[in-house]
């Protein structure tokens, strides 16, 4: 025969068996989206041969052949404040891991202990007896239905949305940077321009006032001459402005004063030349790897995990819960008790509740889903935005380059025949002022590719894939962080690489 006792523990072993095997995981299991709308979409890389430069890709701002360029680019990726708070963000992902994956063990612990001294006065005799006491609850709620397990599953996709984030700032940063270093040079560029016509301006009006003091000429012409030289030196003030807060919006962005940066001060007006770099990859693939593309993809993932957090609460929890305590008193031996047994909850009345909050999960699920397939539609229209743009500036270049040498040549003989007298000075005014015009059109153009090019590997999401190298905190935020012990394992563990990074399937 079976005492009551080991009875009672055969029982209470089997159901604790019966209840850890029996577990399952309520919800949907997460499926990648597709986009199948764009499985045949080809950018509009005309005149373009994509090649299989991987490492160039990773950091396309070297392939616009400037060291100076380079050099400001990885120091943004470095200082730049938003850089730092995506880092921060980043731990902050993932110790709101670490809380989620401890739901899986014992959930409540809670300790008490008491000293109690008593006293007495009897027969003019004072005695004293001092009582012990000590003890502590223990709760694991059992996830029977995959709550906890569920929970997991979305703080682990919020943690690679969050990465996902951090590279996103990566690949907004490089891009901010280079744009205002070209915006920059061609400001520059269009300043050099602009004082260079403005001295064949001053000439042509020294000429007229010499053949009007001489007789040779009227004085209609010394005035068109005037007004063209007064107005190209009227358009210096805007540049210099437009020059100075280009100069000052950068150097936010390196975390430095305002003002112009002493690496610039050299190359002035020379505008950055590079041309595409591609990975070998097609369109679908590139686009997954746009940071905010795996940005919304992972945030669905976490969401869908939700929806069978959600669906666990309608049903009842199952938990295991003990006590031992310990008690003893001066005098007298020690007594120890414990107490265990599994326990039973339903929030069978408030099912209504309960239940639309899983419909609340179950949409706010859908409007992800088409969040993410409107981030897919954007990021390609971005791409093909930027590769015809990029594709047409180059053709523009090629004519304006052919235009400016004509204007060049026009002012020659409109000046000669000047001289000569074989053409009034109207002549010599329209030349210019095409000859200005050209010119600052064909600087402007190559500014423009630049920037365009700029965008298309923006677009790519390149650039954000050597951040996983750098520490995601500087070493005085570092030394801070590491004074509490519980940093320092987040702090240690490394950032996956690229090609562990969890993505979604092609979209």
């Amino acid at each position: 025969m079976v005492n009551d006792g080991r009875l009672g523990r055969l029982l209470l072993t089997g159901g604790a068996c019966l209840v850890l095997t029996a577990c399952t995981k309520l919800g949907p299991d997460y499926t990648p989206p597709k986009t199948p709308e764009l499985t045949q979409w080809q950018p509009a890389t005309r005149g373009v041969t994509p090649h299989a430069a991987q490492a160039s890709y990773d950091r396309w701002w070297t392939q616009l052949n400037d060291p100076t360029l380079t050099a400001l680019v990885n120091e943004a990726l470095r200082k730049n404040p938003d850089v730092k708070i995506a880092g921060l963000r980043l731990l902050e992902s993932r110790a709101q891991l670490g809380i989620a994956e401890s739901l899986l063990g014992p959930q409540a612990t809670v300790g008490s202990g008491e000293i109690v001294r008593t006293g007495q006065v009897r027969d003019h005799h004072s005695s004293t007896a001092t009582s012990y006491g000590a003890g502590f609850n223990l709760g694991w709620e059992i996830d029977f239905w995959g709550k906890f397990q569920r929970g997991v599953e979305s703080a682990d996709a919020s943690y690679f949305a969050t990465l996902a984030q951090y590279d996103d700032i990566q690949v907004l940063m490089a891009a901010q940077v280079a744009q205002l270093y070209v915006n920059i040079r061609t400001l520059e560029a269009r300043l050099n321009i602009t004082r260079n016509n403005a001295d064949i301006q001053k000439r042509s009006l020294q000429i007229t006032e010499r053949l009007f003091l001489s007789g040779n000429s009227a004085e209609l012409d010394v005035q068109q001459a005037k007004t063209q030289y007064l107005s190209t030196l009227s358009s210096i003030p805007q540049l210099e402005t437009s020059l100075r807060q280009s100069q000052n919006a950068l150097s936010v962005l390196l975390a430095r004063k305002p003002g112009p940066l002493p690496e610039m001060a050299s190359n002035t007006g020379v505008i950055p030349q590079g041309d595409l770099s591609l990975v070998s990859e097609v369109p679908a693939d590139l686009l997954r790897r746009r940071p905010d593309v795996r940005t919304a993809e992972r945030q669905l993932a976490a969401q869908s995990a939700l929806i069978g957090v959600a669906e666990s609460e309608l049903y009842p929890s199952i938990s295991l819960i003990g006590s031992v305590g310990i008690s003893a008193r001066t005098g007298s031996s020690s007594t120890l008790s414990w107490v265990a047994g599994p326990t039973f909850s339903w929030n069978l009345l408030d099912q209504g509740r309960l239940g639309n909050q899983v419909l609340v999960q179950d949409a706010r699920f859908l409007q992800l889903h088409e969040r993410y397939r409107d981030t897919v539609f954007q990021a390609a229209r971005e791409v093909d935005d930027a590769a015809i743009a990029y594709a047409n500036d180059k053709d523009e270049i090629t004519l304006l380059i052919e235009t400016g040498q004509a204007a060049t040549r026009s002012l020659e003989i409109a000046n000669t025949q000047y001289r000569e007298g074989m053409a009034d000075f109207q002549r010599v005014l329209d030349s210019q002022r095409a000859l200005f015009n050209q010119q600052e059109r064909l600087v402007n153009s190559r500014g423009a590719m630049m920037r365009d090019l700029i965008t298309l590997y923006k677009a790519l999401g390149g650039g954000w894939e050597t951040g996983r190298q750098r520490p995601l905190v500087d070493r005085e935020t570092e030394s801070h962080l590491r004074q509490r012990d519980n940093w320092v394992p987040l702090l240690d563990t490394p950032l996956p690489s690229a090609t562990e990074t969890k993505e979604g399937n092609s979209p």
